[in-house]
């Protein structure tokens, strides 16, 4: 096993529900090229594809060659079954499990880890981030969906089938409706999508510039998103009494619009004096965190297929 914080140097992959970014990483977590672009396609192939492509570019951008490259790590949005090699990821391919791990170590020269953004998300953040050093981190990243990346006593928490951390399917509203099934419910009503839907706007970017605007409909759905985000972080609060909840994600670069609701109504929900001891931060590596978390995987070997 490879330290993360010495030698090596490894690819990273953060592969999202919109976009796929790489970047080659070394030890100390120097960022020696990067490239982010829009995934291709709806299909697993495409995908796959382009993840070949993307690795190869950022490997010639950094001046290297795959003999001067460790690993690959790799982070999908969704559950990634390490003893079958297989990736869930309902944003991207539909209810499928794709065989990941197997296509790619045909494609890459490398030995390739993978695991889920949501782990990728905290282990960046632990390791370069603003969680530096820390043993209870709790990493919810917003954006297509809503995930969770949970560090304990400095573990991951996996659970039984690797399924820890899908905190989007929360139940926080009694009064059911049929989207929950599909996404769940904290991401219903909290994720980007979600802004969308509630003003009939394109995109979440496009509500959060009404709302800067100071559009109402707009900030209606903030301040909507922004109480269920609250409820669902007290909830983990209440439940992992963790030192720091880090917020990420797509829709947390619009994060000065959800902190300091967010942290003004946790207190009412969460257990008190776990609310008191975690501190609730923005991500300090914001998109680099997923590549750094990937790039930290790969550096450390885990769940590596040769």
């Amino acid at each position: 096993m490879r330290e993360a914080g010495g030698s090596g140097v490894a690819v990273a992959l953060d592969l999202g529900g919109t976009k796929l970014a790489s970047a080659i990483v070394d030890g100390m977590g120097q960022v020696l090229a990067s490239r982010k672009v829009a995934v291709a396609g709806s299909s697993p192939a495409d995908t796959i594809g382009q993840i070949v492509e993307v690795t190869g570019w950022c490997v010639e951008a950094a001046g290297l060659t795959w003999s001067g490259i460790d690993a690959a790590g790799v982070i999908v949005p969704g559950i990634y079954n390490p003893r079958e090699g297989t990736a869930w990821t309902p944003n991207l391919w539909g209810d499928r499990d794709v065989p990941l791990a197997a296509e790619l170590a045909v494609r890459l020269p490398v030995p390739v880890c993978i695991d889920s953004d949501r782990a990728g998300y905290v282990l960046g953040e632990q390791w370069l981030g603003v969680a530096r050093g820390l043993k209870d981190v709790i990493f919810v990243a917003v954006g297509t969906g809503i995930g969770a990346g949970i560090l304990s006593g400095g573990r991951l928490i996996r659970g039984a089938g690797d399924i820890a951390g899908a905190v989007g399917w929360m139940a926080l509203n009694p009064g059911y409706q049929e989207i929950y099934q599909r996404v769940g419910c904290w991401e219903a009503e909290a994720a980007g999508p979600s802004l969308a839907r509630r003003t009939g706007q394109a995109s979440a970017e496009s509500v959060v510039e009404a709302a800067r605007r100071g559009e109402p409909t707009a900030l209606a759905a903030i301040e909507h998103a922004a109480g269920y985000l609250a409820m669902g972080i007290a909830n983990l609060i209440s439940v992992l009494n963790p030192e720091m909840v880090v917020l990420g994600g797509g829709l947390m670069q619009a994060g000065d619009l959800f902190l300091d609701p967010v942290r003004r109504a946790v207190p009412r929900w969460a257990q008190p004096r776990s609310a008191r001891q975690a501190r609730i931060e923005l991500s300090a590596l914001e998109e680099r965190a997923g590549l750094l978390g990937a790039a930290r995987l790969a550096l450390e070997g885990e769940t590596a297929f040769h």
